[in-house]
């Protein structure tokens, strides 16, 4: 076996593969900002962006990124799939202004034979012909030897001849992609170490997909086995059950793997969520490095541990990735629980309040209720006997919603003693009703909040009269500082007005800060 290398390459293809998922398609305006915060903020080594023919729109999108490319010297980290179709991929990649053409290849006899229906040296010649003008016409060019893991398993004596025939072309960087998702970490490293050995001086690049959720493994036995480069795509988004993630294979390469990569670890949740957006493809809560819920302790046993010496920690630590650690509020959860989100408001509690606290927390965990950190100092009025008056409460809500009606909201509240009303048009209830709010926190001298994300919960087998949970998230920061978010619930039988509830908890908990 060979060893780690020090520096491997990342080639990120979410704007390429990534658009090969399901219900996935960017707009210009989108793959413009993904490719600029890949490059600048993550520090990917390069970006493919698109497939050459495409459409129109496709070629003025590419247009647009490398016009901003070359203006900050990046053009050359830009890079197009194109194909063996003589000319036609590189007259479309040359129009729009790209220097790189990534050229797809038979990496199979079984795809070349049953697809193409040539022979080796019919396409052999046909890729020669078309590497020959694209480098004549100042393209640089990779070769991706599609269906390449199926060629190693079931042909490898045309995988051979076919790089020794690349070898002597033109061309940069040879892809080796699992176009299928069939391999084997062992499988891996045999194919890729074959081809390392037969051709030392060549840079090799594993292409991974993710059928047998082996994709990361894979991709840290390419590089063991002398691959150069991986390519990756942020939160694994492609076609099938995706490729290989990017936030996943990055932190295992820098840990298990032991090799460098210019990414930068801490934007990796920032480009995980801008992908989530603009794709509209939400990622799950306990994905690895970059879901909601990866840096949050339940058991009440883990938060002990934790306090008394981060003992169920690992080296996948939050603050790499610019989060912190919490602690769930549940029926699982312990004293150390309670403790450890009290210190993180602020708060100090005698011994016992803190335990009907946690007793009313567990309570509510067995009652299948979420309970956040910001619902501490409600549970806490609740339990030490006090009133826990609210400084501003919603007095009146008339929403007025429906086909071929504009949504309009009145709402009337009291703070301070005073009493405030007002109304609003929106593109929704909720719409309307947060139209109202904010001239009427306008009037009262409070400033509103961001809305980061709104999710609704109904039980499942709900009627048309059960309880919906409404939980939004929010940001006291403006839009370019950070600031933790924090969450709100409302619960009602009109989800609306559920969301109402948890707008009206929002605002006594920042009235609270503010009084602090």
């Amino acid at each position: 076996m060979t060893d780690f290398r020090p520096n491997i390459q990342i080639l990120d293809v979410t704007l390429r593969d990534g658009e090969q998922t399901r219900g996935v398609s960017f707009s210009a305006s989108e793959k413009l900002n993904i490719a600029k915060f890949l490059l600048q903020n993550l520090k990917v080594d390069r970006v493919e962006i698109a497939s050459a023919r495409v459409s129109q729109g496709e070629l003025e999108s590419v247009r647009g990124i490398m016009q901003w490319a070359e203006s900050e010297s990046l053009g050359d980290r830009i890079e197009i799939l194109g194909f063996v179709d003589s000319r036609r991929s590189v007259d479309w990649i040359l129009a729009s202004g790209a220097k790189t053409l990534n050229l797809l290849t038979k990496g199979s006899l079984k795809h070349l034979t049953g697809q193409l229906m040539k022979s080796p040296e019919e396409h052999f010649s046909d890729v020669s012909e078309t590497v020959r003008y694209a480098v004549d016409s100042g393209l640089s060019v990779n070769i991706y030897l599609e269906d390449w893991s199926n060629g190693y398993l079931n042909s490898p004596e045309y995988v051979f001849d076919f790089v020794a025939h690349l070898s002597k072309e033109p061309v940069g960087k040879i892809f080796l992609p699992d176009t299928l998702g069939v391999l084997s970490p062992e499988e891996t490293f045999s194919g890729v170490e074959g081809l390392v050995k037969r051709h030392p001086n060549l840079h090799f690049e594993f292409h991974g997909h993710n059928d047998y959720d082996l994709s990361v493994a894979n991709c840290l036995f390419a590089v063991k086995a002398g691959a150069k480069g991986v390519h990756v795509s942020v939160n694994g988004l492609g076609e099938r059950a995706g490729n290989s993630p990017l936030e996943a294979v990055i932190t295992a390469l820098h840990d298990k793997g032991k090799v460098r990569t210019g990414v930068d670890e801490k934007c990796i949740t920032e480009a995980s969520r801008l992908v989530e957006t603009f794709s509209g493809k939400r990622i799950s809560s306990n994905r690895p490095v970059v879901g909601e819920d990866v840096f949050t302790q339940t058991a009440g046993v883990h938060a002990d541990g934790d306090k008394k010496g981060n003992l169920y920690a690992n080296p996948i630590l939050p603050e790499r990735f610019g989060r912190k650690r919490s602690y769930a509020l549940g029926k699982l959860a312990g004293k150390a629980s309670i403790s450890e989100n009290l210190k993180q408001l602020g708060l100090v509690l005698s011994p016992e309040i803190e335990r009907k606290v946690l007793e009313k927390v567990i309570e509510l965990g067995d009652q299948n209720k979420t309970v956040t950190p910001e619902d501490l100092p409600f549970l806490i009025a609740d339990v030490s006997g006090t009133s826990g008056e609210q400084a501003l409460k919603i007095t009146g809500c008339r929403l007025n919603s429906g086909l071929g009606t504009k949504p309009t909201a009145q709402v009337e509240l009291e703070f301070n003693g005073k009493k405030f009303s007002g109304s609003g048009e929106g593109d929704g209830g909720y719409d309307a009703f947060m139209t109202a709010l904010a001239g009427i926190l306008n009037q009262a001298g409070v400033n509103m909040p961001r809305l980061v994300d709104y999710e609704v919960r109904i039980p499942p087998g709900g009627k048309t009269d059960a309880l919906v949970e409404t939980m939004i998230t929010w940001n006291r920061a403006p839009e370019n500082q950070e600031e933790e978010n924090f969450k709100t619930i409302g619960v009602h039988c009109d989800q609306t007005i559920a969301a109402v509830l948890a707008t009206e908890k929002m605002l006594n908990i920042i009235l609270q800060a503010w009084h602090s």
